[in-house]
């Protein structure tokens, strides 16, 4: 699985950093994690086309999650898409995109699916298994935990050979679940591997919510806007301290932490590594352009922008 950071900011975005979006892409498919201001600029200055977006799940209705929608709705269509996109959101997102089309004359050239999500919905998006959770932010607000496909088991050789398999294409056919004479798959290849899961709050406070869904998963992708410091700050206007978000991030057993939605007031956002690193060693701040790389046993970042190292 890729996770890409197109906006890290929290509410303004600056000359570095647009405010928030995530594409994570497993296979072809890409799925964009809110839309923030400056969404389509990034993703021009990506590997990523957004013609190949497939969805888009919205956490919440304020500007800095959801300025970029019209825009890059506009610009899909400019560009004759053609194929179907599914929007997810809270409800009030119909509303949002329907009267942003009809004010600006913004025909689209593709059917969008549309839907307002309460929270505790499961459903498919773009070949990832999803599910959505209510936050807490002081108004309507879900997250989200996507889960790529499960990997086939492992080919047990040496069983194989010995029950009469032979190399090659008997091999070949038992990966693919088909039988070679008495031998069925499921007498050699091992249990399916359970695919990259991810999961996104969007703004909210530290909530058992965010514990219950994102139990176990690969991934937690959480707000962090403050350092500790600033947790009384945090606590009145719904966000998440770094400190916080470590804590959370260990309660529910997640693999690895990766937080967002930085104040401008730090400088170095590497004070808010250091502080969720002394709770949850695998924590991680994201920077705009940044890739991460996801298997079961491995974890990379890369930057990916104009001017990065090929």
């Amino acid at each position: 699985m890729e996770i890409l950071f197109l906006g890290t900011s929290a509410a303004v975005p600056s000359k570095d950093r647009s405010t928030s979006c995530i594409a994570v892409k497993e296979g072809r498919g890409i799925v964009l994690l809110d839309c923030g201001e400056g969404t389509q600029r990034r993703l021009m200055e990506s590997p990523y086309s957004f013609m190949k977006i497939g969805a888009i799940l919205v956490t919440h209705l304020h500007g800095d999650h959801v300025f970029g929608l019209p825009g890059l709705l506009q610009t899909m269509s400019l560009s004759d898409r053609r194929d179907p996109l599914l929007i997810c959101g809270p409800p009030g997102i119909r509303a949002l995109i329907y009267t942003a089309m009809e004010a600006t004359g913004g025909e689209l050239s593709y059917p969008i699916d549309v839907r307002e999500l309460s929270g505790g919905e499961a459903f498919e998006a773009c070949g990832f298994g999803a599910s959505c959770f209510r936050t807490d932010h002081g108004m309507f607000s879900i997250g989200y935990v996507l889960r790529g496909p499960d990997r086939p088991g492992k080919l047990d050789h040496e069983k194989a050979l010995a029950l009469g398999a032979r190399d090659g294409p008997d091999m070949a056919r038992l990966k693919r679940g088909e039988s070679v004479g008495d031998i069925t798959p499921d007498m050699v290849i091992g249990p399916p591997v359970p695919g990259i899961s991810v999961a996104y709050t969007g703004d909210t406070k530290p909530a058992e919510s965010t514990v219950e869904a994102a139990r176990g998963v690969d991934v937690l992708i959480h707000e962090a806007t403050y350092m500790d410091a600033e947790a009384e700050n945090a606590g009145k206007h719904n966000h998440t301290t770094a400190a916080q978000a470590a804590r959370l991030a260990g309660e529910a057993g997640v693999g690895h932490l990766i937080m967002t939605h930085v104040s401008h007031r730090y400088d170095d956002r590497s004070v808010l590594e250091a502080e969720a690193r002394g709770i949850f060693p695998e924590s991680y701040v994201a920077d705009d352009l940044v890739l991460y790389e996801v298997g079961k046993a491995s974890f990379r970042s890369r930057y990916v922008g104009p001017d990065a190292e090929r």
